[in-house]
């Protein structure tokens, strides 16, 4: 037997709105629009997000459990005096003579080991290299682990990072992450126009019971973390699939590139493309003076020494701290007299290319540290929460027996052409940068508008906005 509730007066949709009245104002006239676009959007991108949440709140944590579960390489009792940089990498290819040597990272402080980076080594994903951690004071090989990134995440982060960026699925899984990205400053933009929208009677929440309450932690929870999620939203998708590459050929068009050293050894040929695709660690006058140079030109630690990549490229020395203050001054040293060739300064960046790099470090948790990390973990807490909240309105909407009491057609005609005109313009232009955002949002219209047009000829067509 099936019980249909009785709505109460909050629960209960409202009655078809009349047509708008002359002079109402456009935020008022906006709204039924905003209600409907957060709703549906809510609902149909809410699962995406919900996954993008909880693999990035892992990730968030991964930083710190990665120090846990590789202390054994990562760390080592402090000793006298470090060897030379040349004599660890010589242990490091004693114990794996197969391969190249892609990079070396010196240890970066005390009780720190020391990384040798190999490429070619059998059993190794292509796109990642061989760490063999080196005791920079005996020399001694604590272990080996594949590394990813710039970052120098190990297998547990690497793993956790996949599965936040791409789901293990490979090129057609980032289309998962980047339309969530795309939408996640959609919804949370309009859920600070209807929140706010309200009036200040609506949005307190002592007292409140049933939908009322829901709405409330709903509402202000999100008004609290809106715009850390519009950033994370912005950030992630500057290394998108197709929001980045419209991204990068904007910053590109503006001559806001990121610099790279000049790599070509025996010349000061200015800043191009950097070199270095692995080579002999030994060439020329060795690991020892080149890091010497770099010391000489202010590059303290944290630095990678990337091996010329033929016999034309010098050595490049680049320093890789991503926490506060960035660190990523690099220079050239040319393998055969061991001179500085060229040198470039992080402070010399364009401005978009440092905005760039602080974001991407902040959206990643590596910016600020332990704090960034926290941050980033109660942002996914949040939007965890926001999620299962707006379902659990979403259910106590009530429609008799069913649940989801949909939001009725018709809003954007209420909007008044001033406003729409110039509103549709703005979504095609985000629509063509933001391609995951501009396809669905042309696809869910396209069939709001096939079954708003079925229902009209079957007598059900409803307008107007519903109660919130």
């Amino acid at each position: 037997m099936t019980t249909t509730p009785t709505p109460t007066t909050d629960d209960a949709p409202s009655p078809p709105a009349p047509a708008p009245a002359q002079g109402k104002g456009a935020g008022s006239t906006l709204r039924p629009l905003v209600l409907r676009l957060h709703f549906y959007a809510g609902v149909l991108v809410a699962p995406f997000l919900l996954v993008a949440a909880l693999t990035g709140l892992l990730y968030a944590a991964s930083f710190q459990a990665e120090k846990i579960v590789y202390d054994h390489e990562l760390t080592v009792p402090v000793g006298d005096r470090e060897l030379p940089v040349s004599e660890q990498v010589a242990a490091a290819r004693a114990a794996h003579p197969d391969g190249e040597i892609t990079a070396v990272r010196p240890s970066p402080e005390p009780g720190a080991t020391t990384r040798v980076l190999l490429s070619g080594i059998p059993g190794v994903d292509p796109g990642h290299t061989l760490a063999v951690f080196v005791d920079p004071y005996t020399a001694k090989v604590r272990g080996e682990l594949e590394q990813y990134g710039s970052t120098g995440a190990l297998p547990l982060r690497t793993w956790i990072d996949e599965f936040h960026r791409d789901l293990h699925l490979g090129e057609p899984g980032r289309l998962y992450s980047e339309f969530a990205a795309s939408w996640l400053w959609v919804i949370a933009c309009g859920g600070l126009v209807l929140w706010f929208s309200r009036r200040r009677t609506q949005r307190k929440l002592r007292g409140t019971t049933g939908r009322r309450r829901t709405l409330g932690l709903h509402g202000g929870v999100g008004a609290w973390v809106a715009l850390g999620f519009v950033f994370l939203s912005a950030t992630g998708l500057t290394w998108s699939a197709y929001a980045g590459a419209h991204i990068g050929d904007l910053r590109t068009a503006l001559g806001q590139e990121t610099p790279a050293v000049s790599a070509a050894a025996g010349e000061h040929a200015g800043h191009g493309v950097a070199g270095g695709a692995g080579g002999d660690a030994a060439h020329g006058v060795g690991l020892d003076r080149v890091l010497a140079a770099a010391r000489a030109e202010g590059l303290d630690n944290p630095v990678e020494i990337v091996p010329p990549a033929d016999e034309g490229s010098a050595y490049v020395v680049q320093q890789i701290q991503r926490s506060w203050p960035t660190k990523q001054d690099a220079v050239a040293v040319d393998p055969a007299t061991g001179q500085v060739t060229d040198v470039l300064r992080f402070e010399d960046f364009p401005v978009l290319a440092k905005l760039t790099r602080w974001g991407i470090d902040l959206h990643t948790g590596s910016l600020f540290g332990l704090v960034n990390q926290i941050a980033l973990m109660l942002l996914a807490l949040s939007l965890i929460l926001l999620i299962l909240w707006g379902y659990r309105m979403w259910w106590q909407r009530g429609r008799g027996s069913a649940f989801g009491w949909p939001i009725p057609r018709g809003a954007w005609q209420q909007v008044p052409p001033q406003v729409l005109v110039p509103l549709l313009a703005l979504v095609a232009v985000l629509g063509y940068f933001v391609p995951l955002l501009g396809i669905p949002l042309a696809a869910f219209l396209a069939v709001d508008i096939v079954l708003g047009e079925i229902a009209h000829r079957r007598g059900r067509r409803t307008y107007g906005p519903a109660s919130r």
